[in-house]
């Protein structure tokens, strides 16, 4: 089985170094600049629960040197995707299997979508002008929920700091030869990799915190355990999320917890600053249209109203674009 990682930063690296350490798959990995040499030099070092691996899986800097593979599995951020689809192409034969552990709502939300609902819809907030859907066919798309933190403390080392979870699914809610297959090579790898038959429900369960409490904590610079506990962020946080469940729920998805569950969950993580929040704080693009923009698009779509929803997102569009980390 060839897997490549296009994107092998702290969670591609993870999944890479510990699907080379099993030893069943040729594993390529995509990188580039310093992370790139330090990985060709020393190998992949990953630091996990208080042990250290080094690995040294096939480290290249282009698609085209790593040839088609089996399985790409793409962990870049939402917004990176439209320009990589060009650059992935050398990756696809025929077969190939695209693993999208990509957070938000995904490119081929809509194909093969339960019921027929819109199908083949595209949306304008993770795949503006269509090439991703065109140039990835969401034929190939197979859905990957990424549950694992983790963090690249310097060039070609990771640190794994929990979770072991990466949740598959197919877009028909089929449980699939190629679904199978790469499951069964993340559980050898010492993952938790379940498949599941409606994937879309997880997709919004994991988006239901990250929609609301990203976006606030870039605009108020609070880590996760201050925004919960100040009455006024998590009333807005709160109105974010019951808008979002009404679109959600206008598309079929089913929410197995309650709102207040969902939120005094994210409050067991303590002290965590968010990732848009760090992604503004180093000067990077934030991920503001696949975990909020698109909830906004999705709701004028079924026509739900999401006033807080908006008004949110303007305001942190606002934000990142003085920061010089949005569009």
């Amino acid at each position: 089985m060839r897997i490549c990682v296009f994107g092998a930063g702290a969670i591609g690296g993870l999944m890479a170094a510990k699907l080379a350490a099993k030893g069943d798959a040729e594993v390529t990995i995509i990188a580039r600049g310093p992370h790139l040499a330090a990985m060709r030099q020393n190998g992949l070092v990953l630091r996990s629960e208080g042990t250290e691996t080094v690995v040294h899986p096939r480290c290249v800097a282009s698609a085209e040197e790593a040839g088609p593979q089996d399985y790409v599995i793409v962990t870049l951020k939402a917004h990176s995707l439209p320009s990589a689809a060009q650059q992935m192409q050398p990756l696809l034969g025929p077969e190939t299997a695209i693993v999208s552990a990509v957070n938000g709502i995904p490119w081929w939300y809509f194909h093969k979508h339960p019921g027929g609902l819109y199908e083949g819809h595209r949306l304008a907030s993770v795949d503006p002008d269509g090439s991703v859907w065109r140039l990835l066919p969401p034929e190939r798309a197979i859905g990957c929920i990424v549950y694992p933190a983790a963090e690249v403390v310097e060039p070609g080392v990771i640190e794994h700091t929990y979770g072991d979870r990466f949740t598959l699914g197919e877009p028909d809610g089929s449980r699939s030869a190629r679904v199978t297959a790469i499951s069964e090579a993340l559980i050898a790898a010492g993952f938790k990799a379940p498949v599941r038959p409606r994937i879309r429900d997880e997709i919004w369960v994991k988006l239901w915190g990250n929609l609301a409490f990203n976006p606030i904590s870039a605009l108020t610079t609070a880590t996760l355990d201050v925004l919960i506990a100040d009455p006024g962020q998590r009333a807005v946080a709160r109105a974010m999320m019951v808008e979002a469940q009404g679109v959600a729920e206008a598309l079929g998805i089913r929410f197995a917890i309650d709102v207040d569950k969902r939120i005094a969950g994210a409050a067991e993580v303590g002290a965590h600053r968010t990732s848009m929040l760090q992604d503004l704080e180093r000067g990077r693009p934030m991920e503001i249209d696949a975990l909020l923009g698109v909830v906004v698009e999705l709701a004028a779509l079924v026509g739900r109203p999401a006033p807080t929803c908006e008004t949110v997102l303007a305001l942190v569009r606002g934000r990142a674009r003085a920061a010089g980390c949005y569009g």
